[in-house]
């Protein structure tokens, strides 16, 4: 697939496009839903956030500036999802350069498509639309190897499907109906 050097300077904002409006629509049409949405989203990012250091591939495009300097896991863990260090350090030093097991672009789109499928037909197929766009935007970017996309469906079904669940369970206000 070729790359395409404008898309890859847009795709974060393409992506947020995709992301924030389709979101705050869940939120709009039934907080309930976007609430369980919100939470297995974090579990995802912080799945994510995790899986960043134990990955050792470099980046699709361009050269691996931290090749020569691996880091610790739990430090850079914890500055990957304290929000205080990723506004004001040094965290884009540590993700920016290395490829980033598993599609973040992905996750959360395909999770926002999984839940919409809960509002009816016609809403789930326009973020269904959205979630096969960023995957246009990833590949057509180079954003992600192959295997990224993969495990991002992969990942955030399981965590869908188990939490999704679990939240059901545990907590009878959600007043969760079968999916």
């Amino acid at each position: 697939m070729p790359r395409l050097d404008w898309l890859a300077h847009w795709n974060y904002y393409l992506w947020i496009a995709c992301y924030f409006p389709p979101a705050l629509y869940l939120l709009y049409r039934d907080r309930k839903l976007f609430a369980r949405f919100i939470i297995i989203d974090g579990v995802i990012s912080l799945t994510r956030g995790l899986m960043i250091p134990l990955t050792g591939l470099g980046p699709p495009v361009g050269a691996d500036l931290n090749a020569l300097r691996p880091f610790s896991l739990w430090p850079t863990w914890w500055q990957l999802v304290n929000p205080y260090r990723a506004l004001i350090g040094d965290t884009a030093g540590i993700y920016l350069t290395k490829d980033m097991f598993f599609s973040g672009h992905i996750a959360t789109t395909f999770l926002l498509y999984l839940f919409a499928r809960r509002l009816g037909k016609k809403e789930s197929r326009v973020f269904l639309a959205l979630q096969v766009f960023s995957l246009l935007v990833v590949f057509f970017s180079h954003l992600h190897y192959t295997i990224d996309v993969i495990g991002a469906y992969a990942i955030t079904f399981t965590l869908f499907t188990l939490g999704n669940r679990w939240l059901c369970r545990k907590f009878s206000w959600f007043k969760c109906q079968s999916f």
